[in-house]
């Protein structure tokens, strides 16, 4: 069974210890517990020690997650509803904005968690950077299944 891993990338505004970012992580963590709760979430990456890649572009503070899920149609719902799309809206109040245009996500399939890792992340998201969408990394907006099909996410 094929599993989807999502790689997200972002730079705060503030200093990890000022207010906005520390009601960033406040919500962080309610969307990951809800993330647990759903069933979807198979793993969730430490990010901890990880050098943050400079193809991020931007002056803030970094910020990264690496997650595994059941399905491409769980993480879509997932990522839009409930304390996420809550966290998305208000996203300008933490993350900064870019002056180009910027990929904050990437997502691949995998066929075992133990395959995943950051490299691997990093490697997926400059594939994505310089090739655009394929079925080695692609976004919500140009999916592909696991046979690596175009698909269409509702």
């Amino acid at each position: 069974m094929a599993l989807v891993s999502i790689y997200t990338v972002g730079r705060l505004k503030y200093p990890y210890d000022h207010p906005a970012s520390r009601e960033f992580y406040e919500m962080g963590y309610k969307v990951m517990r809800q993330a647990y709760v759903s069933g979807h979430l198979i793993e969730e990456f430490s990010s901890d020690g990880v050098p943050f890649p400079k193809e991020a572009k931007g002056e803030g503070y970094p910020v990264m997650t690496l997650s595994v899920w059941k399905s491409l149609d769980s993480l879509y719902k997932f990522t839009y509803s409930g304390k996420h799309i809550q966290a998305l809206r208000n996203r300008s109040r933490w993350v900064e904005p870019y002056q180009e245009k910027h990929l904050s996500y990437v997502v691949w399939w995998t066929e075992k968690v133990k395959d995943v890792s950051w490299e691997e992340a990093f490697e997926r998201y400059n594939y994505y950077i310089q090739h655009g969408p394929t079925p080695f990394a692609f976004d919500f907006k140009h999916a592909f299944d696991e046979k690596g099909e175009t698909s269409l996410i509702k």
